[in-house]
């Protein structure tokens, strides 16, 4: 029996653009739920893996890819990267029939560059879709809203989250197909998932055959390295260790397949208009789209996490990362994190198109509380407030279970309370 479809943040988007523009191209990692979400907006598909007449779809693609665009609008053009001659056909065709919502894409890696390709700039919209958050897989209960407090609005909450379902969550991930299950059957689906990224995603994204022992140590050191700004150089020592030796340029060309595949997503560095003397880092930290692989890479568990309190902090954190990339997106806003040449960090820093800016660190614990709150204090002071303007709001996202507004202004915001 088919599982209820559970309305996805990005819905909103998908009609705001279908009523705008000709197509719309919908980008994320395998098992995501790219489909699922599609077929909520679609009168008609065409899938470009369906093995029916030895996969017809695709050769007929390469002989005439139009009649592929016939049928009722918006029509779903199913993983089309694996007809790559489809995007210049949409493309054409939007340009044919002048009015919007006609097309959907889906795309499960990014194709090769091709030169000739039309960027599809005016035509095709893209989106970017990552696995469920927790609000919308209804674990957090939603009674903050990060909108409301860019509003400047007031806000408090409850989270139900345990400490023990925050380490069930990290361990099963936001992939829909693993909501509701129980940790050995998300373990199961987890290492399905990574199997075929390993043994086929990796040699299929660009007809590159890759090793799959070297995807796997890859993985694992990306997992160690998780939420820190760990160099190249340092993954590769990491992934070559007594016996071995891997080439820096072969690191860069995995790492730079598995950002094809949407499987790595690594949080860029703010740069800021600081004070003056102030020297701001600009080296990325590592993430994964979620949080769930790097917990099965590093073979943890509910039971281990909540005796290694390290590992569930960085987990937690990359959590947080995705959660809060899906909330600011609907908003224009992206994600960054804040480092400079005097040690001082804000875990996550989100910026809006219309310049309106925030400051957030994540804390497992309430131990580190105060620290953090400094911490962000001190970003204020050190952010030049003349050309960046104040920031909207400064937040400790946390594992805890009460949201409220500290004296000094700083809220605490249990990541369970938490929507867009």
């Amino acid at each position: 029996m088919e599982k209820a479809y559970l309305k996805r943040i990005v819905d909103s988007q998908i009609e705001e653009r279908l009523q705008r523009i000709g197509a719309v191209l919908i980008e994320g990692p395998k098992w995501c739920g790219k489909t699922r979400t599609s077929e909520e907006h679609c009168s008609s598909i065409v899938r470009m893996q369906d093995p029916a007449g030895n996969y017809s779809n695709l050769r007929l693609a390469d002989a005439q890819p139009s009649l592929l665009l016939e049928g009722d609008v918006p029509r779903l053009i199913d993983e089309w990267q694996l007809a790559p001659v489809i995007w210049d056909a949409v493309r054409f065709e939007v340009d044919e029939r002048g009015v919007p919502g006609q097309f959907i894409l889906t795309g499960s890696s990014r194709p090769p560059k091709n030169p000739v390709r039309h960027s599809g700039a005016g035509r095709i919209s893209r989106l970017s879709m990552r696995p469920m958050t927790l609000f919308e897989s209804l674990e957090s209960n939603g009674s903050i809203s990060l909108r409301d407090l860019f509003e400047g609005k007031e806000v408090k909450g409850r989270s139900d989250l345990t400490i023990k379902d925050l380490a069930l969550t990290l361990i099963r991930g936001g992939w829909p197909a693993s909501i509701g299950s129980d940790e050995v059957k998300a373990t199961g689906n987890m290492k399905d998932f990574i199997d075929a990224v390993v043994n086929v995603d990796m040699s299929e994204v660009d007809d590159i055959k890759r090793n799959p022992d070297t995807v796997k140590k890859l993985l694992v050191s990306l997992s160690r390295n998780i939420s820190t700004t760990a160099a190249i150089t340092t993954v590769e020592k990491d992934m070559s260790g007594d016996d071995d030796t891997i080439s820096e340029k072969t690191v860069s060309s995995y790492i730079g397949a598995l950002r094809r595949l949407f499987i790595v997503e690594d949080l860029q560095a703010w740069n800021p208009s600081v004070r003056s003397g102030t020297s701001v880092r600009t080296s990325p930290k590592r993430h994964f789209v979620d949080p769930s692989i790097a917990a099965y890479m590093l073979r943890t568990s509910t039971q281990k996490l909540l005796s290694d309190l390290e590992t569930f902090g960085l987990l937690f954190e990359s959590l947080c990362v995705r959660d809060l990339r899906v909330y600011s997106q609907i908003m224009d806003g992206e994600v960054f994190h804040y480092r400079d040449g005097y040690g001082l960090e804000a875990d996550i820093v989100i910026r809006l198109d219309d310049g309106r800016w925030a400051a957030i660190e994540v804390k497992l614990g309430s131990s580190e509380i105060e620290k953090a709150a400094k911490n962000l204090q001190k970003l204020k002071d050190t952010v030049d407030v003349e050309k960046m303007g104040s920031p909207s709001f400064l937040l400790i996202l946390t594992a805890g279970e009460y949201g409220y507004r500290r004296q000094d202004g700083i809220y605490i915001v249990p990541i369970g309370c938490l929507k867009d």
